[in-house]
């Protein structure tokens, strides 16, 4: 069911259905979440039923404000809490040691929770009226089948879950790939997830270097291998190995798509071609987009032209190479 996520009443009907411990899907600025009570183990599990995620694969929690992120933290480090103070409202995850015999299903079980508060007016709006209901926070994954491509506009998530689904319309979201994670649970902040925030920018913040995981790393979400894939194929090329293919295959190629910023519209009638940003920002907003158009034409195989190895790219690519793993 979709409601008007700027009418107020909409809203308060959302957050009621969060305090009965159902689910409800509301609009990030980074993409559509699937939401239930953080605090009720047993809302969040319908999460992992809809989407046929594995329950130990953790979600995120998103709160109103950095005061609510205390109900679910045992302890907020300095760097996260400088992090928190630059980035909050907005498209950063930070994880830390979670406050004991709470949102035990929301973290997959583990000791660590991943905190957000999002910066989209609905979102704020939804969580802030389920606040008033004694919902601290809400977990949410992306709005999709476990796996597939992520939901930046409410008629993503209707087609997902169809009518039942209560989903709040907040329009296309404006970052439109997910958050960066940060692990600060550990006594060193360890990127375990790129998002449109460049490492730099979470680097100035933070006052000290992100390090790479390691294999005591906390499992976060998003960070599977294989993740993000539309149903046709999807295969990563450089620029110059995707111009070779496309020569191969001569003026009939089997039907196809092209996702490139580089390369010219190859001729055939059996390719279709979509023209990649120049910039990540406009790469990452349209990219789930854009490969949901894709698919939509029913093409077997999607080629994407890598994008530039430049760090402001970072996000882009990891889901490109999650989708291609797939």
């Amino acid at each position: 069911m979709l409601l008007d996520g700027l009418d107020a009443a909409a809203v308060a009907r959302a957050a009621a259905a969060l305090a009965a411990g159902e689910l409800v899907a509301f609009p990030t600025e980074t993409v559509y979440g699937l939401g239930a009570r953080a605090d009720d183990d047993a809302a969040v599990a319908k999460v992992f039923a809809a989407k046929g995620r594995p329950a130990d694969h953790p979600l995120i929690v998103h709160v109103a404000d950095a005061v609510d992120a205390s109900a679910f933290a045992a302890r907020v480090p300095a760097v996260a809490q400088r992090l928190i103070d630059q980035f909050w409202p907005g498209p950063l995850t930070v994880i830390v040691e979670r406050a004991a015999g709470t949102a035990s299903a929301a973290a997959g079980g583990q000791g660590s929770i991943g905190l957000r508060c999002p910066a989209h007016p609905v979102a704020k709006a939804l969580l802030t009226a389920a606040r008033g209901l004694g919902v601290a926070g809400v977990a949410a994954p992306s709005a999709n089948r476990f796996g597939r491509i992520s939901p930046t506009r409410a008629a993503h998530v209707a087609q997902a879950f169809g009518d039942d689904l209560l989903v709040l319309d907040g329009g296309a979201c404006r970052v439109g790939i997910e958050s960066a994670i940060v692990d600060c649970s550990r006594g060193r902040p360890v990127l375990l997830r790129p998002g449109l925030l460049t490492r730099a920018q979470i680097e100035a913040a933070a006052g000290e270097p992100l390090h790479e995981p390691d294999a005591d790393a906390p499992r976060a979400s998003g960070t599977l291998a294989a993740h993000y894939a539309p149903q046709a194929r999807l295969r990563l090329m450089p620029a110059a190995m995707l111009d070779t293919a496309l020569r191969v295959l001569g003026e009939r190629p089997p039907r196809l798509a092209v996702y490139s910023r580089s390369l010219p519209a190859p001729a055939g009638h059996g390719v279709l071609h979509r023209r990649m940003p120049a910039r990540p920002e406009a790469a990452a907003h349209e990219l789930f987009q854009v490969l949901r158009e894709l698919d939509a034409e029913g093409v077997p195989l999607i080629w994407v032209e890598e994008p530039p190895p430049d760090a402001e790219w970072d996000g882009v690519r990891d889901r490109l190479q999650r989708a291609a793993a797939s």
